[in-house]
């Protein structure tokens, strides 16, 4: 099972069925094959053409599965080294480069800053070890990261309270699977 261990399956679209190799780091974790085929029905004709921002990337599983539904553009960023060199080394693989753009860095300080573009579909997925779903919340709000009407898709462990969320995200849906939970907004800019 050592292959399978550190490797994800594409689920739908274009690459579905590829399985290709991550990073294997302590505390990284793909979303599960369940909750992405939930997240990617969920979103079922808003991926397609779709600008989108994978924050904490890790195995690129979120990314790479909007790629491969259609997603015009995907930005996948990542602190880890290793990480980046894996991922730019599958989207290579997908010949998927022109599509997409890999980030080493922080991704809070990233969204400290003035976003250079604003993205119709946010993936928030961090460490389950690490609060930082309400900091990078408030922070593509505040910053211009978001298009009015933007989805972002939060994970975490599923013992953990949900963070607050900036009034102007609207919940879609929710769900469970195993240690992991989830929920998807939409932004509203309606609401104030």
């Amino acid at each position: 099972m050592g292959g399978r261990s550190n490797s994800i399956r594409i689920i739908g679209g274009e690459f579905r069925g590829r399985r290709l190799p991550f990073a294997r780091l302590p505390g990284l974790r793909p979303t599960a094959d369940r909750l992405r085929e939930t997240l990617f029905n969920w979103l079922q004709g808003q991926v397609e053409g779709a600008v989108c921002l994978d924050l904490f990337a890790g195995s690129g599983a979120l990314g790479l599965e909007a790629l491969s539904r259609g997603a015009d553009f995907v930005r996948l960023v990542d602190q880890s080294r290793t990480v980046v060199r894996q991922l730019q080394q599958n989207l290579s693989v997908l010949q998927a480069e022109s599509r997409a753009e890999v980030v080493a860095g922080d991704a809070l300080r990233l969204l400290g800053r003035d976003a250079d573009r604003s993205f119709d579909l946010v993936f928030l997925d961090p460490p389950f070890a690490r609060d930082w779903l309400e900091s990078a919340s408030g922070l593509l709000e505040n910053n211009g990261w978001l298009k009015s009407h933007s989805w972002i898709y939060l994970e975490q462990d599923s013992h953990k309270d949900w963070p607050q969320t900036p009034p102007q995200w609207r919940l879609h849906r929710e769900a469970r699977a195993g240690q992991a939970a989830c929920r998807l907004f939409q932004r509203d800019t309606m609401k104030n």
